[in-house]
This record gives structure tokens, C-alpha cells and sequence, in this order.
């Protein structure tokens, strides 16, 4: 089986993780999860391995150097996120379909990278009062870092018109309805 990529994208807040949580349980014999590495600190709730790779910043940039990255990219100055393409091959040696859950520009690298073989999904919420309100409720944002974050999803849904399909996320179970809709298409044909 040639396996393929689903990557969901989008700014933070806009549910992304929520609905590749829910594909996940829904396709477990179909679908495994794209586990992205990371140089940010680690958050007490979090596991190595199963939430990020947690590298060094010498050990990231060490495997750039070396080509073992699908996509990479300095999402906030210091921290970088990216896709280690050891990742995605083992995960199709176990036959199974890869979901990414990547900030906007990895999903444009990788859909970039693999053409045909991915489908490259924008996720979108129609209001930044709802976005804002959403960051806020997680508690883990200061005023400093949320307006940083804003910032961030201003710019970054500049891009949505570059992914495959946009899927707005404003009533969460219609769009968990569509999304699985978009992965039994795109794993079908």
C-alpha cells in the first residue's frame, strides 16, 4: 500500500487538534497519528514520543543539516517544530494512512513535498472573538503571548487559500462530520 498524507492546518485555537483527535479514534485500523518534533520546552502533561519529539535545538538543527526532516520550520522565534521523514515511513510500514496536525506553512511543505499522495486541509474559524475566546479558555496564554498568537493567525490565514480545501470550524459536530467525510474521499480513491 503506497500510504498517504492528511494534514490539517490552521492557526491556533481553530480546533485542528480537536478533529485529528476525533479521526483518530474514529479510524484507528486506517489512520496513525504524524508525531511532530519540537524544540519548545515540554509541558508537564506531555510524553517524548507520543505528543512531540522533544529535540535540543543542536540536535534539530543537526538533522536538518542532514536532510531527515519532510518540513521544518521556526514557528516562534527560538522554537522549531518539523516532521522527521523517518516518521511518516515507519508509520506506512505499518500500512496505515498519516494525519499531521502542523502549523499552516509545514502543511504547505508537505503537500508540496508529496503532490498527489496529500491532502492539505485549512481549518477556519470564522471569528477571532471565537479564536481569542478559545485561547484564552486553554489558560496557558499570558495577554503578551495570546496578542502574539492573534498576530499569528492574522498572517497565517493569509495562506488559506493555498491548501486543497478549507473547512470551517464553527459548529464542531457538523464539522467532525465533514472531515471524515474528506478522509474516507481522499483514502478511497
Amino acid at each position: 500500500m503506497k500510504g498517504k498524507l492528511i494534514i490539517f492546518s490552521a492557526p491556533s485555537g481553530s480546533g485542528k487538534t480537536t478533529i485529528v483527535r476525533h479521526l483518530l479514534n474514529k479510524y484507528t485500523t486506517q489512520l496513525a497519528f504524524s508525531v511532530s518534533a519540537c524544540t519548545r520546552t515540554k509541558r508537564t502533561y506531555e510524553v517524548d514520543g507520543k505528543d512531540y519529539y522533544f529535540l535540543t535545538l543542536s540536535d534539530f538543527r543537526k538533522k536538518i543539516a542532514e536532510d531527515q526532516f519532510a518540513e521544518w520550520e521556526e514557528v516562534y522565534a527560538g522554537n522549531y517544530y518539523g516532521t522527521l521523514k523517518a516518521e511518516i515511513q515507519r508509520l506506512w510500514n505499518e500500512g496505515k494512512h498519516v494525519v499531521f496536525d502542523v502549523d499552516v506553512k509545514g502543511g504547505l511543505k508537505l503537500k508540496e513535498a508529496y503532490g498527489e499522495n496529500a491532502l492539505a486541509v485549512f481549518v477556519k474559524v470564522t471569528s477571532e472573538e471565537e479564536i481569542k475566546r478559545r485561547l484564552s479558555f486553554r489558560g496557558t496564554e499570558t495577554q503578551e503571548s495570546l496578542e502574539t498568537r492573534l498576530a499569528k493567525v492574522r498572517y497565517e490565514q493569509s495562506f488559506e487559500h493555498e491548501f486543497d480545501i478549507v473547512l470551517e470550524n464553527d459548529m464542531l459536530e457538523e464539522t467532525l462530520e465533514k472531515a471524515e467525510e474528506l478522509v474516507q474521499s481522499f483514502i478511497a480513491q
